[in-house]
């Protein structure tokens, strides 16, 4: 069996292509793990754009929380800064990299910045959009990411708008061209959002009814293929054996309780893993 953070960390390693490089933000352990996986399989020569230390490094950390700045920093082959990491790396490298959105309208355009009308009194303040403003407005390759597909997110208008797609004020390159949550896979064919595969388990109707704008679908929408048994074992024990990639399906409770056990964890494995 397989878990539906599992299914999202395989199905968004299959994007990745070798000699790439591949961007990873603060808090995406979905996003990580399918790079790790990636290099693990078909992808041995990828380049890590790491928001840790805002640094370049072909020798990846595993998952962690509180133990892996140092793993990150020390095998990296440059720091350059966010800044300008933001204005000049970013825009010439343009590393492949998954976003994930607070709320996403049928044309791809997100939100990472607060829910509600008023910026100043907002009913809720989301983490920020770091660079996505910076690169989402010239890059043609955008990918997203969303772990847990509800009405919420997909919304038929944002509140804010922090990353482009589709948009008429678009100068240079284009929308989001493929997007994956826990339900599904999508693309943006004729600029609006398509359904092209369903997850095992899941009906197309669930994924419609968890989606507040009118969803197309792809002619030979299909099952989404699964983990390979090969894609599993490196998952668990190579890419991320204390479950990290968990957290961002979880909230509330469940969640400081699953940070607590991983936290507890960590120490010992990274102590006799990493010495």
């Amino acid at each position: 069996m397989f878990t539906p953070a599992e299914v999202m960390v395989a199905c968004m390693a299959r994007q990745v292509e070798n000699g790439e490089v591949v961007a990873q933000g603060i808090a995406t352990p979905l996003v990580t793990a399918a790079y790790l996986l990636a290099r693990h399989t078909h992808a041995p020569d990828l380049y890590f754009a790491s928001a840790i230390g805002q640094g370049i490094c072909q020798h990846p950390a595993p998952l962690g929380i509180a133990s892996i700045e140092s793993l990150w920093l020390d095998h990296s082959l440059n720091n350059v800064g966010f800044v300008r990491a933001a204005a000049d790396i970013l825009p010439n490298l343009r590393p492949k990299e998954f976003f994930r959105p607070g709320q996403v309208d049928a044309h791809g355009n997100f939100n990472n910045l607060a829910f509600g009308n008023d910026y100043a009194k907002p009913r809720l303040r989301l983490p920020g959009s770091g660079g996505i403003p910076d690169v989402t407005t010239f890059i043609s390759d955008i990918y997203l990411y969303v772990p847990r597909h509800s009405r919420v997110t997909f919304v038929e208008e944002v509140d804010f708008r922090s990353g482009l797609g589709y948009h008429p004020e678009r100068l240079h390159g284009a929308g989001p061209r493929y997007l994956i949550s826990d339900l599904g896979q999508f693309d943006y064919a004729n600029g609006h959002m398509r359904l092209i595969s369903y997850h095992p388990g899941v009906s197309i109707a669930r994924i419609q009814a968890k989606t507040r704008f009118e969803l197309e679908i792809a002619a030979d929408v299909y099952e989404t293929e699964p983990p390979t048994t090969e894609e599993l074992e490196l998952i668990r024990h190579e890419v991320d054996p204390l479950g990290v990639r968990d957290l961002e399906l979880l909230s509330g409770n469940a969640r400081r309780k699953r940070l607590r056990e991983i936290l507890a964890q960590e120490s010992n494995w990274f102590n006799l893993n990493m010495i």
